[in-house]
């Protein structure tokens, strides 16, 4: 029976090489993007899978609240929470704690290699399958001045020398290298060259008594391996008791702790993160933008679906005839529908070759589309995931035959030659009709969403930031002093402006500090940058009242005046909010007294999509780390650039050139925005080539099925135009009906879910919402035309000969 299926299926599908074609390609189309999701949640599925007790390992995260303030969850915590946790709570087998801030660059003889690690403890390993090559887990990272390094790490520094037992110098401190593992695999998201003793930094860092506090939760991670069968309820009872007995001593933050499943770190809730921690470089993909992505892959999907079922049904008074015989000869309706769905498989699996090949092609595209794609995924084949693909195109074969498999099971023998396609969804609109008009109303909905999407972009990065960000390069000093630098640049007349600063706001960058004004109960997250005499000039920042730092302290405590923007007048009412008054002011940041000299104009620190909130800056100081702001006027930018890059050998030839120029650093900033707004334009561009190929199938389906009645009209006399009319008229209804859904749908979309998030967003213009109906009209009036032109040219002679 199942080869009988199998042949009878193909001899259909060669008999209608037109519409198999169309099906085929469609399809394949389609679950291009569907292998590429597929892999996509393979690869993310796979992170950290390698850890032998992965289901049992949790991280410890963080809900932080200032002043009664939530600030949201962290995923670090603090070094106290590892001792507390590993002496109070009943019921975990093992606790590691990390520190992320461990990088220098290496040095061995006359061989200098950055590299880039964490603190940690011994019980890392115990934790954590991370196999070790040589020396032993238990006491490599025991004793101060220990470090561990991969192999990659080892070979660099040492060659071919054996590495164990050796001494490296970083900074001014020596290590001892007490043991080599192997490489991290690529789907672990904590990533590392070294492990360095925890117990080092310990040692270096025992006159700061903030290292070990429990508010200290900025850099460090702790992860915890409960016992097996371990009661997960009582020791997250063990951990609300120790957070309030913590936050006791504490007047302004109260830290609550919570466990984070280790598979949920990747692909879960996303968490705000401390710079430079295993969380934060790490990949991590948000649940509600896979749902999205799978949604708007389904989406494509079912409309190559869509195709299939309205030439199915076009179709069916082709078929009829032989559904009605073959019930008419004993076949129930599961054996009809058995036949359509086999039909549909087959369809299917052809499309499946065809779909695996655009997959090779696209593949690396999607990879290469953003830097963070290629730091999260491979999308390598695996015999899982080709498994994986062929049960997916069963599914879709499923999918796509379910409709034609039921409609034609229920067609009865005597009722056969009737006009089956008549069968009514709703009132007025008949099956193929409704298909029509959703494929094209989310097609539309794809396209309009791709245009009001990409202006969007374009204005966010046109967007008045409050400051000059042209033809400026900012330069990161890697840890280098800026004198010698600045003096090379200074004698280039390209060079008009220089400055140094902390880090570059406006792209994201975030640091900042706790600020009070008279009353010691009420401070307030201030963002900050620390910068000097010749930032703001060099930005054309706008001063309200005051002027520009009058002092030059050497030193981070010397430091002694404030530059605030008027967001800070606003938070604490400082010179009843007048900028003129408030010159002169006391404010206490981060627990040193400093004196207001000047008020900004309020000015995006952060991203477009945040509020404008209070902003100090502060003074630079030999002690911050530096980047240099470059103000060009070139007349040949790469030679310039060129020139800069082999200053910046001479001065260090361990690093690489680390520059950009401001305006491209902001678009980096928006990339997520815009690899997002790639991915729905390729799925737009998808789903109106399978739309379009649908219509173009209808039409000539419609069209030869209307010949005879086009000889007769013509021979009545009805002219070229208006038998073009008479043919286009209805899908050119469908596609109007389509439009009145689609436009307002797609403007109430970004006016009440996507636009809110972005407080200085432009409004959505009328001509933004009809450039995609534009475009779908035109493509649809080029299908139907050149169809309908052909029928209406033909000769009534040769078409009415046989009647």
């Amino acid at each position: 029976m199942i080869g009988s299926y199998v042949k009878t299926s193909g001899r259909n599908i060669m008999r209608n090489k037109l519409f198999s074609f169309i099906n085929i390609l469609g399809l394949a189309i389609s679950m291009s993007v569907g292998l590429l999701l597929i892999a996509f949640l393979l690869d993310l599925r796979s992170y950290d899978r390698f850890h032998k007790n992965g289901e049992r390992i949790y991280r410890i995260t963080n809900i932080l609240t200032s002043n009664s303030e939530e600030n949201g969850k962290f995923g670090s915590t603090s070094i106290k929470t590892g001792k507390l946790i590993r002496e109070k709570v009943a019921g975990i087998e093992q606790v590691t704690t990390m520190r992320s801030d461990f990088s220098g660059d290496a040095k061995v003889g006359d061989n200098t290699v950055p590299i880039k690690g964490y603190w940690a403890e011994p019980s890392l390993f115990h934790l954590f399958t991370f196999p070790m090559v040589e020396g032993n887990p238990e006491t490599a990272l025991k004793d101060p001045y220990s470090i561990v390094l991969t192999e990659t790490a080892a070979r660099k520094l040492f060659g071919n020398q054996a590495a164990l037992g050796k001494a490296l110098k970083i900074d001014t401190l020596v290590y001892q290298v007490t043991g080599i593992m192997k490489d991290i695999p690529f789907f672990s998201h904590i990533s590392f060259e070294a492990l360095v003793s925890l117990s080092t930094a310990e040692q270096t860092n025992k006159g700061d008594k903030s290292f070990d506090a429990w508010t200290n939760m900025w850099s460090n991670y702790v992860y915890v391996m409960p016992s097996k069968n371990a009661d997960m309820a009582a020791i997250r009872s063990q951990l609300n008791t120790l957070s309030t007995e913590e936050n006791l001593a504490e007047e302004n933050d109260k830290i609550q702790l919570e466990l984070l499943p280790l598979y949920n770190i990747v692909v879960g809730e996303s968490l705000q993160q401390s710079e430079g921690g295993p969380g934060f470089v790490g990949p991590h993909m948000s649940p509600v933008l896979l749902w999205i992505l799978g949604g708007l892959a389904f989406i494509v999907i079912l409309s190559a679906c869509f195709n299939y079922t309205n030439l199915s049904i076009a179709r069916a008074m082709r078929r009829v005839k032989e559904i009605g015989l073959r019930k008419a000869i004993g076949a129930g309706n599961s054996q009809v529908r058995l036949q359509f769905l086999a039909e549909a498989i087959m369809i299917s699996l052809a499309s499946l070759l065809l779909s695996f090949l655009l997959f090779l092609i696209l593949r690396p595209l999607l990879i290469n589309m953003a830097p963070e794609m290629q730091r999260t995924v491979q999308l390598s084949l695996t015999p899982a995931m080709v498994a994986v693909f062929i049960l997916f195109s069963v599914a879709v074969g499923i999918i796509a035959g379910f409709i034609p498999a039921i409609f034609f099971s229920k067609i009865s023998p005597i009722n056969a030659f009737g006009n089956i396609s008549s069968m009514r969804m709703f009132k007025h609109l008949t099956l193929r009709r409704t298909l029509v008009v959703v494929q094209y109303t989310v097609t539309l909905i794809f396209i309009t969403t791709t245009a009001v999407g990409y202006v969007q972009y374009k204005n966010i990065l046109a967007f008045d930031l409050g400051f000059n960000t042209t033809n400026i390069l900012n330069i990161d000093m890697k840890d280098n002093k800026p004198d010698a630098m600045l003096k090379e640049l200074s004698e280039m007349p390209e060079v008009t402006a220089l400055s140094r600063s902390l880090i570059t706001t406006g792209v994201g960058n975030a640091w900042g500090g706790n600020m009070k004004y008279k009353d010691s109960r009420d401070s307030v997250l201030v963002m900050t940058n620390h910068v000097d005499e010749n930032y703001l000039p060099l930005h054309d920042y706008k001063l309200l009242a005051g002027g520009n730092f009058i002092a030059r302290p050497a030193t981070a405590e010397a430091v002694g005046e404030v530059i605030v923007n008027q967001q800070v007048l606003k938070r604490f009412n400082i010179g009843a909010n007048n900028p003129g008054k408030a010159i002169g002011e006391q404010v206490t940041l981060n627990g040193r007294n400093l004196t207001i000299v000047g008020v900004m104009q309020d000015f995006h620190y952060g991203k477009v999509e945040n509020l404008m909130g209070p902003v100090a800056f502060t003074f630079w100081t030999p002690d911050d780390r530096a980047i240099i702001s470059v103000k060009i006027r070139s007349t040949d930018m790469p030679a310039t650039m060129a020139r800069i890059g082999s200053i910046w050998k001479k001065i260090d030839r361990v690093h690489p050139f680390s520059a950009e120029f401001y305006d491209e650093e902001i678009e980096d900033a928006y990339s997520e925005f815009s690899t997002m707004i790639k991915i729905i334009g390729f799925l737009s561009f998808l789903a109106i080539s399978i739309a379009s190929m649908g219509l173009f199938g209808m039409v000539v389906f419609t069209t030869e099925t209307r010949l005879k009645e086009i000889g007769i009209r013509k021979v009545m006399g009805a002219s070229i135009g208006n038998l073009i009319y008479l043919l286009s008229r209805g899908f050119l209804f469908l596609l109007s009906v389509s439009a009145l859904i689609a436009l307002p749908v797609t403007y109430i979309f970004f006016q009440t879910v996507v636009l809110p998030n972005f407080p200085y967003h432009t409004p959505v213009q009328i001509t933004e919402l009809f450039v995609g109906l534009l475009g779908v009209l035109l493509i649809a009036f080029i299908m139907i035309g050149s169809q309908t032109w052909k029928a209406a040219r033909s000769n009534p002679v040769a078409v009415l000969k046989n009647e």
